[in-house]
């Protein structure tokens, strides 16, 4: 059970604090419990992508217009193809959470698709909604959209907003984007019994720093 939950959880440290140091201690723990990714800053791209190179099961994931969603399509399309061109293999976007909010649905879509077309054949897209923004039909709509725009992933949040994943979100986002698209809980995950409840509910992936906290089934006291 230890080994299938690690599987799931893309291995994060995205504070601005964050030192070289913490993210070759990151790199080496990714590779000792077999995560699916380490998940970080743009900058720490390259330094992961080195430390992980020989490591073929742990990816290299980092975040697009983070923590805000606020930069234009064309600055988050650059930044993936940045990321990709320094190692990257999966790519976290986050929404303009703004224009959702004002109906322009079309834009919401441009945005995504900016990201989605710079990381076609390259890397894997996740598309976070900000779950802890939107009400219920407005995180339908985003999956919905995320979803026509040829996301890989859906997922709940930054862990920098208001709140991060729960089970009901969850829920509501399987349900949207039903079985073939991938849902990523992110934020507030800080043991295995919430990593199982996520996992029961419908993800199939978990963005947390606790990850090895929750793998060797300890409650770590902060997440992202």
């Amino acid at each position: 059970m230890i080994q299938s939950i690690a599987n799931y959880i893309d291995h994060t440290a995205l504070k601005a604090d964050t030192t070289k140091e913490q993210i070759l201690t990151l790199c080496d723990e990714a590779k000792q419990y077999k995560f699916a990714s380490v998940c970080i800053n743009p900058t720490w791209v390259k330094v992961a992508a080195e430390q992980l190179k020989d490591v073929e099961e742990v990816k290299v994931c980092t975040v697009i217009g983070f923590p805000l969603g606020a930069n234009t399509p064309e600055v988050k399309a650059f930044e993936t193809s940045n990321a990709i061109a320094n190692g990257a293999t999966e790519v976290d976007m986050v929404i303009n959470i703004a224009a959702l909010k004002d109906l322009d649905y079309e834009f919401v879509e441009r945005d995504i698709r900016a990201v989605i077309d710079a990381a076609k054949g390259k890397a894997l897209t996740k598309v976070i909604i900000e779950t802890s923004l939107l009400t219920d039909e407005e995180k339908v709509r985003a999956c919905e959209i995320a979803v026509k725009a040829g996301a890989d992933f859906v997922k709940t949040s930054t862990g920098f907003s208001t709140g991060g994943a729960t089970v009901e979100d969850i829920t509501l986002m399987r349900k949207t984007v039903g079985p073939t698209i991938g849902v990523k809980a992110s934020g507030g995950v800080r043991d295995l019994e919430g990593a199982k409840a996520m996992i029961e509910a419908g993800a199939t992936r978990i963005g947390a720093s606790a990850g090895v906290s929750i793998v060797n089934g300890e409650t770590a006291t902060t997440d992202y």
